[in-house]
């Protein structure tokens, strides 16, 4: 049920430690299957949209920097608040939704231009929002350490509320105190759910937006260990398994409530990739090298590989 992928041809494109502007890209390939990332960026999350551009957030500062898959030319286009900036979605009004992590809040900032444009305050302590999902009537953050899901609704033509709902989870999902729990989310294929993976359990769960009632979603007996970011395609679940260094493919229900592991992905470019993003044929996963002690000099990349 595993593949390994050997070492794919890699355009190694330079970035300056102080502008963060890379060199252009070798024209032999037309897309890279590696980014770098400025130095001391320490990446999490990733969000690409319709246009062929990657959006990474820092867990250093919360700046946000922007690739174009094409070129590899990147610039860091988004100063950060000083706090984290870990899951990341864009939106077809050109907007990313960032989560905040350990300052309890999260952020909608113009793609172009970098300006925020609104912010959201959930909670104030033990708290770490991590991941965001965007869907047609609203948007759903994760707390890692608490039994909700922050949910802000989208007005009209995708207008933005000045405050939010907090939806609590019940039924099957109950928090490990002093644990990783609720982490990447996503929404099923019929479009009706949604799915979080709990870290600390390595369980996936179905949840009901209205209600935040949850179940576990059947498997087949597949554990979920170091689960992470949650990305689905039609009836295609991919789930980033950080420290095991895998992507594990499922084909899932219309509705969520099981599916069958198809095959673990592992590459050795992998080095603790957090969460994936697609364009076109391919997968796009940051290494966030949790492993490795984060210094103003440690190298950060993302790698991508053919989609399963």
């Amino acid at each position: 049920m595993s593949r390994t992928f050997g070492a794919l041809a890699a355009v190694i494109l330079g970035v300056s430690l102080v502008t963060a502007a890379p060199a252009a890209a070798a024209p032999s390939l037309s897309f890279s299957t590696e980014l770098p990332l400025p130095n001391g960026f320490q990446p999490e999350g990733i969000a690409i949209g319709h246009a062929p551009i990657a959006y990474f957030g820092s867990l250093a500062d919360g700046d946000l920097f922007r690739v174009d898959l094409r070129t590899g030319k990147g610039e860091v286009f988004s100063q950060g608040p000083g706090t984290q900036s870990v899951g990341l979605k864009a939106d077809k009004h050109n907007r990313l939704f960032v989560a905040g992590g350990a300052a309890g809040d999260a952020r909608v900032v113009d793609a172009k231009t970098g300006n925020l444009i609104k912010s959201y305050k959930f909670a104030d302590a033990d708290t770490f929002v991590n991941d965001v999902v965007l869907t047609d009537e609203a948007t759903y953050f994760t707390d890692s350490r608490k039994a909700v899901l922050y949910r802000v609704p989208f007005g009209r033509r995708g207008k933005l509320p000045d405050a939010h709902t907090t939806l609590p989870l019940t039924g099957d999902f109950v928090v490990t105190p002093g644990a990783f729990n609720a982490n990447g989310i996503a929404e099923t294929p019929d479009g009706r759910s949604l799915l979080i993976v709990q870290s600390v359990t390595a369980q996936l769960h179905l949840v009901d937006k209205k209600t935040g009632e949850t179940e576990l979603v059947d498997l087949g007996g597949e554990s979920l260990v170091n689960g992470d970011g949650l990305l689905v395609r039609g009836r295609t679940l991919y789930v980033v398994q950080n420290r095991s260094n895998a992507v594990a493919v499922f084909t899932i229900a219309e509705d969520g409530s099981h599916a069958k592991l198809r095959e673990r992905i592992t590459d050795p470019r992998f080095d603790v990739p957090t969460t994936v993003a697609s364009h076109g044929k391919r997968l796009y996963l940051p290494n966030a090298r949790f492993t490795t002690p984060p210094t103003p000099e440690t190298p950060y990349n993302a790698v991508s590989i053919p989609k399963s």
